[in-house]
């Protein structure tokens, strides 16, 4: 249990669309998975035992989208609280035809401490979470010692955690958090280059354009 309370957002609520608002209405009976307070069947959600995979904070849902329908033999679970990046990818859910993606609507550390079983997840991704990039907002960041011994807690034996930034300074900081945490080893020296099941997003197709560097790092369970 973490001891301070950490949340993975700042709610920044942007303009929801009309087809954002009611693909939320109408697809998140369907995709969606309601937030609980006590263990769930990930099997059983999905009707499948395939390798389970969560993204925590997938924005707009572009990548999240591509890298299920790109490896459908595994189970994808998407953790956002903004509405209209959880409406947009219920939107490619539906466009694309994706059958092994779910959604949550709801805070991911709560997520993980009340619904997902110790030691029942093959990997994580976390793609461009928020930097806080000022100094006095770093304890902000989601990249926390605690938050990263919660998500070692779910993950199976050679569990992987992805994470990706644009921002330099905090995969410097990302990468000392991950290798203070004896139970994970860096699969990469220091920084990997992107992997191929990673594709670019809007964001960061613009961010290169501009001449903007990205940051993958990658560590498995020992």
């Amino acid at each position: 249990m973490l001891h301070r309370k950490i949340k993975s957002f700042v709610l920044r609520q942007g303009k929801i669309t009309k087809g954002q608002q009611n693909a939320i209405d109408t697809l998140m009976p369907i995709f969606g998975v309601e937030y609980t307070t006590s263990h769930v069947d990930l099997n059983q959600i999905f009707n499948s035992a395939n390798n389970k995979i969560i993204e925590i904070g997938f924005g707009m849902g572009d990548a999240t989208w591509q890298i299920a329908k790109q490896n459908p033999e595994n189970d994808y679970l998407g953790i956002e609280v903004h509405g209209p990046g959880v409406g947009s990818l219920l939107m490619s859910i539906q466009e694309h035809q994706i059958h092994n993606l779910r959604i949550i609507k709801h805070d991911a550390v709560e997520v993980l401490q009340d619904m997902i079983t110790d030691h029942s997840i093959h990997g994580f991704h976390i793609y461009f979470p928020d930097p806080w990039h000022k100094k006095r907002h770093h304890k902000r960041r989601l990249i926390q010692g605690e938050f990263v011994e919660l998500l070692v807690s779910k993950l199976l034996p050679q569990g992987y955690i992805h994470v990706a930034t644009d921002w330099e300074d905090y995969a410097y900081w990302i990468l000392d958090i991950l290798n203070k945490n004896d139970k994970l080893k860096n699969i990469g020296v220091d920084f990997i280059p992107k992997p191929d099941y990673r594709p670019y997003t809007k964001f960061e197709k613009r961010g290169i354009g501009l001449g903007h560097k990205t940051w993958d790092i990658y560590f498995k369970v020992k």
